[in-house]
């Protein structure tokens, strides 16, 4: 009789738990104030899923799922790719959700050179969000912070790629995915290699945002870096045109004289050494050369009119190559 009562307390106990269980399994999460979204790699685990899911707030235990989803076999019908949530659900509808095909994702592709007001017209151009929210976000002391940004701001840091969002995916979520892969890319070797040229990162970053804007050559790049490098050493001026034109509203890409006399945080005709901050967003290969430069000795390069750049290492063989240029020119 006595095994008989024991029994029956444990059935109870084991009904008791597994309704409480459905119970917290049926039961909606919390209401949801913008969307949130969950991403799945190929191949991960089931438990690692309900583990982001309670990580993101969306369960709040997460053993239940997982021996739901075990026991029923669906822990191994979750697709990978990206969910976007925008409304309470229970565990279970979110199982359900997981198990089914994924939002689809929209390829976005920022092109090398870009600035960060540029960067998020073409987002905004692409369906991802108003360019005023993104910017309010990159204009936010605390987002920056966050990011181990400078209090210049994001500009050179938002790295130019192609990359493949959800049209809900959330803007904080979209520049942040943007500036960690500009920390893959800009890692510990090329901070090394600009500590030994005696560059801080933000230097660094803005020396190719600079090379950017000056070449679209690929050889060219570490000779333009090396140039800028060199003036840097000997205390000349950089002189470099993109430095003139930024933060410029009109669009406008000529320069005249009064243009280069203006003085300007950015202007490298009217500062000595690197502006406050970079120009432009640069591509790995800029970013590269800007802490791998050329070992040359030159100090000025001129447009041939072709894409291209003569370089030379005097005053007078520069001038000649300007005289040159312009007499074709003409």
């Amino acid at each position: 009789m006595r095994r008989f009562v024991v029994a029956a307390v444990a059935l109870g106990i084991v009904v008791a738990v597994a309704a409480a269980a459905m119970v917290a399994l049926a039961r909606p999460g919390p209401p949801r104030r913008e969307p949130v979204v969950i991403t799945i790699e190929e191949g991960e685990r089931f438990s690692d899923v309900a583990d982001d899911l309670r990580r993101l707030g969306l369960v709040e235990h997460p053993f239940p799922l997982r021996v739901w989803a075990r026991v029923t076999g669906r822990d191994r019908a979750v697709h990978w790719g990206e969910y976007v949530i925008t409304t309470a659900l229970s565990p279970l509808e979110l199982l359900v959700r997981l198990t089914g095909p994924p939002d689809p994702v929209h390829p976005v592709t920022i092109p090398e050179g870009l600035t960060v007001r540029e960067i998020v017209h073409v987002l905004a151009e692409n369906g991802f969000g108003a360019e005023e929210s993104f910017l309010c976000l990159l204009d936010d002391p605390v987002f920056l912070a966050s990011e181990d940004l400078p209090p210049t701001g994001a500009e050179g840091y938002l790295f130019p790629d192609t990359y493949t969002f959800t049209p809900a995916t959330p803007q904080e979520r979209i520049l942040r995915t943007m500036l960690h892969r500009f920390r893959d890319v800009f890692g510990p070797r090329l901070a090394v290699r600009a500590a030994d040229l005696g560059l801080s990162v933000q230097q660094a970053v803005t020396l190719a945002s600079i090379v950017e804007e000056e070449t679209a050559r690929p050889e060219e790049r570490r000779l333009v870096a090396a140039v800028f490098l060199n003036r840097l050493r000997v205390g000349m001026p950089l002189q470099s045109d993109p430095t003139v034109l930024y933060g410029r509203t009109d669009g406008g890409r000529t320069i005249t004289r009064s243009d280069l006399a203006r003085p300007t945080p950015y202007n490298t005709y009217t500062i000595s050494g690197l502006p406050p901050a970079p120009i432009a967003n640069p591509g790995r290969a800029s970013l590269e050369a800007a802490v791998d430069p050329a070992k040359v000795d030159y100090l000025y390069f001129v447009a041939r009119g072709d894409g291209s750049h003569e370089f030379t290492s005097t005053l007078a063989a520069h001038h000649a190559a300007v005289a040159r240029y312009r007499a074709l020119r003409r």
